[in-house]
């Protein structure tokens, strides 16, 4: 007997019992981009590593750990995509989308990471995201924000995750908060682990992102970012907290929040949750004036969010916030003997009630083996077709839910009595 062959570790398998739930988010979130009139972009999902190592930054841990990297036949070096950003701008610069314009873009999709999996990261994982070009200003930067609160509003979880906001400033105030923050790390290196160390030469900002308890306390009375910001920057971020007060958003400043990748600029935020253990971010984003420039575009301001599919799907799970119908079937046609009379029935109900899902028995049997399939999908109703039925143009009808009677009704009226008995 051959050897079975299983899923590669970290890459899973949705399966129908879930998919259910994956459809309901995902038609969710098209619905939410719809209303504020973002359009929809879809990228490759293998791009040249170029694009990633300037985008993200060499020195992250994306690019230096998690990305799957190599090379084609051609010697050329490519990467399953680690996130979405730098792909649409890549598509915004090549079809000149981005110069002197303004786009409000969405995407959804499958991402790539060699991280350890856990719950609710994987190696392959599902990203939706949300990306503005083209329009600078704290305005845009509240319609990010509340386009990401409506998301929750839709899934009935606002109460359940917390905005945090912070500004990282200019490149030039980054830098100087940058220089102050490792002379404080450097003077308590003995408190630090290995990673926090790797990362003081490198990006010194993911050590305030240490999950480390004792790195937490280490750095319990560093620098604040906030104190180093420019004047524009300054303006920006007052002007931002001022209009979520306004639009009712409430937040947290977090003078610790820092973004993991290397274009973010100005204003950062995250959704938080206590939902889900250490994985707590189930939304984050900011602004990145700088990326286009930096792919070889004019200068753009740029401001979005992503999050995880998955992560997203784990808390709705756990707080029980789903109610989708999972089922195969909502109606079953069974068949003895007349099995063409059975197909042409059920062709008809699918032209008559588009809205209903109707599976056809296959394989033969009796009634009552076919009935007990037809329990197994779920369905709410069955069709029993024989030859009387056949030869009249009948249809049995027997519920399988609940405590209506069986009954037989002309072919004619059938669409009209499923359509009662399954809504």
């Amino acid at each position: 007997m051959a050897k079975t062959i299983q899923a590669i570790r970290g890459m899973n398998d949705c399966l129908p019992e879930v998919s259910g739930t994956w459809q309901r988010v995902e038609s969710t979130l098209r619905q939410v981009v719809a209303n504020y009139g973002y359009q929809e972009i879809r990228t490759p999902i293998v791009e040249s590593t170029d694009l990633f190592k300037r985008s993200i930054g060499e020195v992250t841990d994306i690019v230096e750990k998690e990305m799957y990297t190599f090379e084609d036949r051609n010697g050329d070096s490519l990467t399953l995509r680690p996130e979405g950003t730098a792909s649409t701008v890549r598509a915004g610069n090549e079809h000149g989308l981005l110069y002197n314009q303004q786009q409000r873009l969405w995407y959804m999709g499958p991402m790539f990471r060699h991280e350890r999996p856990q719950k609710g990261r994987y190696r392959q994982f599902h990203q939706f995201g949300v990306e503005t070009y083209g329009i600078d200003g704290p305005d845009i930067d509240v319609e990010v924000i509340l386009l990401s609160a409506r998301i929750w509003k839709a899934f009935g979880i606002s109460d359940q995750v917390t905005l945090q906001i912070n500004s990282l400033g200019s490149n030039e105030a980054r830098q100087n908060y940058r220089d102050a923050l490792v002379e404080y790390l450097k003077a308590r290196a003995e408190k630090l682990d290995e990673d926090s160390l790797r990362r003081m030469e490198t990006n010194p900002l993911r050590v305030l992102d240490s999950k480390n308890p004792d790195v937490q306390a280490a750095i319990a009375d560093a620098p604040s970012l906030l104190d180093y910001l420019d004047e524009e920057s300054k303006t920006h971020f007052s002007n931002l907290c001022e209009r979520l007060t306004q639009a009712g958003i409430q937040y947290q400043v977090n003078s610790r929040l820092v973004r993991g990748l290397d274009y973010y600029n100005r204003t950062v935020f995250e959704w938080v949750t206590e939902s889900l253990g250490a994985q707590g971010t189930v939304c984050a984003g900011g602004r990145y004036d700088g990326l286009v420039e930096q792919l070889g575009g004019k200068a753009t301001p740029a401001v979005g969010f992503a999050m995880g599919m998955e992560r997203l799907v784990l808390l709705l799970t756990t707080l029980q916030a789903t109610d989708e119908d999972n089922r195969a079937a909502d109606v079953y046609v069974t068949s003895m003997g007349v099995e063409t009379y059975a197909l042409t029935v059920a062709e008809q109900l699918r032209d008559s009630c588009p809205e209903l899902r109707i599976m056809m028995h296959c394989g033969g049997g009796n009634f009552k083996k076919q009935l007990k399939r037809a329990d197994k999908t779920g369905a709410t109703v069955a069709v029993l077709l024989g030859s009387d039925e056949a030869e009249k143009q009948l249809a049995t009808v027997k519920p399988l839910r609940g405590d209506g009677e069986q009954e037989t009704v002309a072919l004619s009226a059938l669409a009209e009595k499923l359509a009662g008995l399954v809504n």
